[in-house]
């Protein structure tokens, strides 16, 4: 949520932070702005789309070097200009912009008064300018010394770049708890709230840690912790491709992304078997870890609590763990009850994610061992955790997750997998056997994307004007209906459930009249019968019924439209099935003329609660 953007180097800034902000657009907001330093730091600011702060800036002679830039996702006052970021100081001598959430703002609002200090916004940002120019004047100790103080007043989470009117050459930025790196090449220096807004310039990148400060000059970075002391950090080379965060072609990055499924399903399965085997050396967890595992907690947010739904199936049916599956903000608050054998898996796309992240601290604190599947390496979930399994799904532009979520269900069956083995669950045969159809399963999901779209664009001509839709299933069925459901109501803005079709007549059906659509998943044999005799009695209220199931299953009874998709293992559909659904989301969408990589009040990184 939010983003922040900032170069100090020999080129013109406006054109690379225009450029940084427009890449990070998918990450939701509703107002954009700019300081830039030529002999005077100059801000301008502009509700609504990025576009409306190129208008107001086009014709201006814009030459300096130096400049942050900002988008800003609505937390404390409404979206307009004077909320808008940058914010500066009453005199001007401190131009900032904030991602995060200040959460004792009342509190530094009245110190501010109290030393005659004013408030032109409604924001919490402001206050936090302010305070830092309060310190900057009381004890003149400089830009450091000033931040320092102020990261000690402040609770809550942000990530800062600030420009100092008396230290021309230099943006100097803090963090905690919201996500923010710096890059570095030959032209400058860089920051960013997210990796895409930079990679066209630089892959050379540092992290910066939680309540750690750093000064970006126009060739040096340098960092600093909490005593002021100078930290030392190296330089991290980012392996995505710059084309992974461009169109390349396709008319929007959800359908782009959605095609990318295979390769970086490959790439994924590739990173974590070696000679046919599973190999999650790189995680750092080991086999006598594994075998000290007695139940498992898997928690996260979004699509990745869905993956963690799947998961839970595959580790009790296949490595007969106990395995339980939150969503994170519930998670922390809970108090759950965890045992030094427990192992909490946290599953995060962005690895900042607000919730996941304090609730892989709350682990933490209980001295349970915490497994991270993230996609982005150095994020703060990365960073903490005690194993990372990285997934390889490369930048992910679109705010409905596709590709992340095929990459952590991979991880998840090679987790599930090797636990069995090492648990001695299965046998060796079994073993490969499953091993050798998870290898399959990039050239199937690039079946089902060469001979269904055609039939699927038909059914999203059909329904883009429904206002409710269904998805039923059991088991694995139900647990990818949930995120089928969520990837249509997301971005379609159609009310869409996903029901586990046991509960179908505990009160649902009498949501079913003529022509409400519901998509049926049946893919598993042993509950095969059960999901279509559901399906049989929402038809018979009048649904139009469309089946997602296994070629050569017969539902020409029950189904309105099929959608078949090839064979697999059993735990191994929900990579399969979910393909045809985030297509259905994506031409209903795409069928209504509405902007399916940025849907209304979303955003891709949830980095605050």
């Amino acid at each position: 949520m939010c983003g922040i953007v900032g170069y100090n180097g020999k080129e013109k800034a406006v054109n690379i932070l225009l450029d940084g902000l427009s890449r990070l657009e998918y990450r939701g907001y509703d107002s954009a702005g700019i300081a830039i330093r030529d002999k005077e730091i100059e801000v301008f600011k502009a509700k609504g789309k990025l576009s409306n702060l190129k208008d107001k800036i086009k014709d201006k002679k814009l030459n300096g070097t130096c400049g942050i830039g900002h988008t800003r996702w609505a937390t404390h006052g409404e979206p307009n200009e004077t909320n808008a970021h940058p914010h500066v100081s009453n005199d001007g001598n401190v131009t900032l912009v904030h991602n995060g959430i200040i959460e004792n703002y009342q509190e530094l609002t009245q110190k501010l008064f109290r030393h005659d200090y004013k408030l032109f916004s409604e924001t919490d940002t402001e206050v936090l300018t302010n305070l830092i120019d309060y310190y900057y004047k009381k004890y003149k100790m400089g830009p450091i010394d000033a931040i320092n103080r102020t990261m000690v007043r402040v609770r809550g989470s942000y990530a800062i770049a600030v420009m100092f009117k008396e230290y021309p050459d230099e943006i100097w930025v803090a963090r905690k708890d919201s996500p923010m790196i710096i890059g570095q090449d030959s032209n400058g220096t860089y920051l960013a709230s997210d990796v895409p807004a930079i990679l066209k310039y630089t892959n050379k990148v540092y992290y910066i840690d939680n309540m750690e400060a750093a000064c970006l000059k126009k060739d040096k970075v340098i960092f600093y912790d909490l005593n002021g002391d100078v930290v030392k950090k190296e330089l991290k080379e980012i392996k995505w491709d710059v084309s992974s965060a461009e169109k390349e072609g396709f008319e929007h990055f959800m359908i782009k992304e959605i095609n990318e499924q295979p390769e970086v399903v490959k790439k994924t399965i590739n990173s974590l078997t070696n000679n046919n085997k599973i190999d999650l050396s790189k995680t750092g967890l080991k086999e006598e870890d594994i075998k000290r595992i007695k139940d498992i907690y898997i928690v996260a947010c979004g699509s990745a609590y869905h993956v963690g739904v799947c998961a839970q199936y595959i580790f009790e049916d296949l490595a007969r763990i106990p395995t339980k599956v939150d969503i994170a903000s519930e998670f922390r608050y809970r108090k759950p009850i965890l045992n030094k054998n427990t192992l909490v898996i946290i599953i995060s796309q962005s690895g900042e994610t607000a919730d996941s992240l304090a609730a892989l601290r709350e682990a933490k604190n209980m001295g349970v061992k915490t497994l991270a599947i993230v996609n982005v390496v150095g994020s703060s979930i990365a960073r903490e955790a005690d194993y990372v399994l990285y997934t390889l799904a490369g930048p992910e532009i679109a705010v409905a997750t596709t590709k992340a979520f095929s990459t952590q269900l991979i991880a998840s069956y090679t987790l599930a997998i090797e636990f069995a083995k090492i648990k001695k669950k299965i046998n060796n045969n079994y073993y490969q056997e499953l091993i050798n159809e998870m290898n399959q399963i990039p050239e199937k999901i690039k079946e089902i994307l060469n001979n269904l779209t055609t039939n699927i664009q038909k059914i999203a001509s059909k329904f883009s004007n429904i206002k409710d839709a269904f998805y039923i299933g059991r088991g694995l069925d139900y647990a990818i209906s949930l995120e089928g459901s969520l990837k249509l109501k997301e971005v379609s803005y159609i009310h869409s459930e996903a029901y586990a079709s046991g509960e179908l007549k505990h009160g649902t059906i009498s949501l079913i009249e003529d022509n409400t659509l519901v998509i049926g998943i049946a893919t598993q044999e042993e509950i095969f019968e059960k999901t279509i005799s559901n399906l049989v009695e929402v038809k018979s209220r009048g649904a139009y019924v469309v089946v997602v199931t296994i070629n050569g299953k017969d539902v020409s009874k029950v189904a309105n439209n099929t959608i078949m998709i090839p064979e697999t293992n059993k735990y191994f559909y929900p990579s399969l099935s979910v393909i045809p659904l985030q297509l259905i989301g994506y031409y209903i969408t795409v069928s209504k003329g509405l902007d399916v990589d940025k849907p209304r009040n979303l955003a891709k990184s949830v980095t605050v609660e």
